[in-house]
């Protein structure tokens, strides 16, 4: 009830600010499920895209507790600033999947993290006290987080791109944090981070500072613009941007398959053709046959009709005799040229004195 109390009082203002940092400010401090809030910040990037979400189990001094996990991110809503690092957008109200006390969230998306909350009230959403913070020793980064590692000649050609994180950790508290176990997440664009633990192993004592090496690797085939996050005890400590080049290696394989794999299957289908079909006579002795020699055809004109008593013309006497055609397909007795043409009649019969007997005319001499 008291913390019910609290939240309440500090939400009477709508308002969460940073010293020379971004801002929020709420149209409403309260309403239900099905309503609206208007949602207003100054002090942010300009033109920086930022994402909007109602988040349980958290409050402007701790943050975001539970991660984006607590956050209604269906009915988040995204918006870029002006010139001047200024917004306006309307945020529909809706139940996160924790309790409250709630806030409405406010961070960048890409490039240099900035975040802000505003204390909001879920009308008829339940309300449970926020989770103890751990007692004696905490750690906080001191310095900014860098990527060290260089892609190498495989990533070219899609295997998944490492990095180790760095960065130094001073405790805070009052004891030593042994084996502190952090978690490391990879989000790309707009998505939830993916968070995986790694166990560093060392002591950290109270007021001492160490320098911490984590390990981060993408999926195969990963390109484009990434977040490497740091979270330890259920708080995001730090971001580092990643930008991850494209592998054109993968790109050239499949532009040299698609080219050398039909160029192999025709050369061994035309090898196959060339052995199945038939051989010529001959051609295993003198080889195969390049061609198919014709046979010399020699063509011959009609000549023109010569007519007597015309200038230039002589008379048919005078014309030589017809050549004989040279057309293989026809023989000298079925020669064109002769065509139409009869032999002069001739008696075969031998010649002989005419016979007394053969009678002869009245009045011949």
């Amino acid at each position: 009830m008291v913390v019910a109390l609290l939240v309440l009082s500090s939400a009477g203002t709508g308002t969460a600010a940073a010293a020379d940092g971004p801002s929020v400010k709420l149209s409403k401090s309260q309403a239900g499920t099905g309503g609206s809030i208007t949602v207003a910040g100054e002090g942010w990037r300009a033109r920086a895209l930022l994402m909007i979400l109602i988040c349980g189990q958290s409050v402007p001094s701790r943050g975001v507790v539970g991660g984006t996990n607590s956050c209604a991110n269906a009915d988040g809503r995204a918006v870029t600033t002006d010139a001047e690092g200024r917004f306006s957008r309307k945020l529909p109200v809706a139940e996160p999947p924790v309790p409250c006390p709630c806030v409405v969230h406010v961070a960048t998306v890409e490039g240099a993290k900035a975040e802000a909350d505003a204390s909001f009230q879920v009308a008829g959403h339940a309300v449970e006290p926020l989770p103890a913070e751990p007692s004696g020793g905490r750690l906080s980064v001191l310095t900014d987080t860098r990527l060290d590692g260089s892609s190498g000649l495989l990533t070219w050609f899609g295997a998944p791109p490492a990095r180790t994180l760095v960065f130094t950790v001073g405790n805070v508290g009052t004891s030593a944090v042994k084996n502190p176990v952090f978690q490391v997440g990879t989000s790309h664009g707009v998505f939830a981070p993916q968070w995986e633990e790694q166990q560093w192993r060392g002591t950290i004592q109270p007021g001492r500072k160490a320098r911490i090496e984590l390990p981060v690797e993408l999926t195969g085939g990963a390109h484009g613009d990434y977040t490497v996050a740091l979270k330890y005890g259920g708080k995001v400590l730090a971001e580092q941007p990643w930008g991850v080049g494209r592998p054109w290696g993968v790109t050239l394989f499949w532009v040299l398959v698609f080219l050398v794999v039909p160029a192999a299957v025709f050369r061994a289908g035309m090898a196959v053709v060339d052995r199945v079909r038939p051989r010529r006579a001959g051609g295993a002795r003198g080889g195969r046959r390049r061609g198919l020699r014709m046979p010399e055809l020699a063509f011959s004109l009609p000549e023109l009709p010569k007519f007597p008593g015309l200038p230039g013309m002589t008379s048919s006497s005078a014309q030589p005799p017809p050549s004989t055609s040279t057309l293989p397909w026809f023989t000298p007795d079925a020669d064109p040229g002769t065509a139409g043409r009869l032999p002069a009649p001739h008696d075969d019969s031998p010649t002989r004195p005419a016979s007394p007997t053969t009678p002869t005319r009245k009045g011949a001499t």
